[in-house]
């Protein structure tokens, strides 16, 4: 432990030196939401959203250099109430990814690990109950080995979202399977792992200081990209958690009385165990596929960025975090403290490496809403005017908040 600690000491003093180093340890390897929290969300139908606004037809710039992206999120996914066959599955993907095609939209971000599951076939990590009715228990059929085959038929592109850290969030899952890593590591006699997973109010996370577990979520990323025919591979903005430094002091405080004076604080430590964390995660993605793409969308609060250990910056600016970021701008032109219009613009400072693409996500899901003081209320078309100035300050396209809403 000694050593490792100070080893990171080390690497941490140049986030640049950081991407490098992990970058070639990973080819050498051969290893086999407050603004941004969405609420519920409810299907919709005769192409209106809950508040009739019609929107039949997203407003997408034809040129293949521009994204047009939609968020497919794990509410939609549910098989709940139904049967739970392979005919349901697929009949559920079709009626997406239909409409998905038929709005204009070019590339799907499809949820297939939202809380440390997988809707795939997975040697890693327990099958996810949104299939099943029960974590661990799996289906017969691949989920997302059909998700990809209807993109293809339609000329889809399909990027695979994870979430990296979480485990469960407010019960949810209400039940942990046994072949949960969760589970096993406390189960099990071996005491060096309890601390692989901590725990913050009602939310369990993988505890990313950890060499052990970023590279079981580095492994996940290579099982994903080996086995399916995906064009990307994006993470969402569950970081750690926003107002809890208790949490993980117990490994802050080793790192801390390794390192000495040069010692980071917890905030910066945090800011480099999930920039290692990435620079494994998009070498192992490019690796695996040269012609597979590596994304992050933060949340558009920059301030609340720095507080879950978030490196935005160094993200946008140094090569191999990322390439592309999609902030979630989930704000009106009118918002009372940060308008969609100043977020657009300073993210587009942020992400300053012209080889990281900007693809900036929209709320469709507030359009005609009282959302942010009622001023989605003040003018129409609100998401028309966002894309079109998404388009305006050169950002490379938009992904829409969320498929339930089209």
């Amino acid at each position: 432990m000694k050593t490792y600690w100070k080893k990171i000491t080390a690497i941490m003093m140049s986030s640049a030196i950081l991407a490098g180093c992990v970058y070639i340890l990973s080819l050498q390897s051969d290893t086999k939401e407050k603004e941004n929290l969405s609420p519920e969300q409810s299907v919709t139908t005769n192409n209106q959203n809950s508040k009739g606004i019609k929107t039949d037809k997203l407003p997408v710039v034809s040129s293949s250099s521009f994204t047009a992206g939609v968020w497919v999120p794990y509410m939609s996914l549910d098989l709940k109430g139904t049967d739970r066959s392979e005919e349901t599955a697929r009949n559920r993907l079709t009626e997406i990814f239909d409409r998905i095609s038929q709005v204009g939209a070019d590339t799907v971000f499809l949820h297939v690990r939202p809380f440390g599951d997988a809707l795939y076939q997975s040697e890693l990590f327990p099958a996810s109950h949104l299939l099943s009715g029960e974590q661990g228990k799996k289906v017969n059929y691949d989920f997302l080995k059909i998700a990809c085959e209807l993109a293809r038929e339609r000329k889809l592109h399909i990027h695979a979202w994870i979430n990296p850290l979480r485990i469960s969030l407010d019960n949810i899952p209400s039940r942990l399977s046994e072949d949960n890593y969760y589970t096993q590591w406390k189960n099990d006699k071996d005491k060096s792992n309890d601390r692989y997973t901590i725990s913050s109010g009602k939310s369990i996370i993988y505890n990313p200081a950890y060499p052990e577990v970023r590279k079981l979520i580095t492994d996940g990323i290579r099982e994903i990209v080996r086995n399916y025919d995906i064009d990307g591979i994006v993470i969402d903005d569950y970081f750690y958690p926003e107002d809890d430094m208790k949490c993980d002091l117990y490994e802050y405080n080793l790192y801390s009385k390794e390192a000495g004076e040069t010692y980071l604080s917890q905030k910066n430590w945090r800011k480099e165990n999930i920039n290692s964390l990435l620079c494994s995660m998009y070498s192992a993605v490019h690796y695996e596929k040269k012609d597979c793409v590596f994304g992050i969308s933060p949340q558009c609060n920059t301030e609340n960025d720095e507080k879950i250990g978030a490196d935005i910056h160094a993200w946008g600016e140094i090569a191999g975090y990322a390439d592309y970021l999609s902030p979630q701008i989930y704000v009106s032109e009118n918002h009372p403290t940060l308008p969609f219009q100043k977020s657009a613009d300073q993210w587009k400072q942020i992400v300053s490496n012209k080889n990281i693409k900007l693809y900036i996500s929209l709320a469709l899901y507030k359009e005609g809403t009282d959302a942010d003081n009622g001023t989605w209320l003040e003018k129409e078309n609100n998401i028309e005017s966002q894309i079109s100035y998404t388009k305006a300050i050169g950002a490379d396209g938009y992904v829409i908040y969320s498929y339930e809403d089209l």
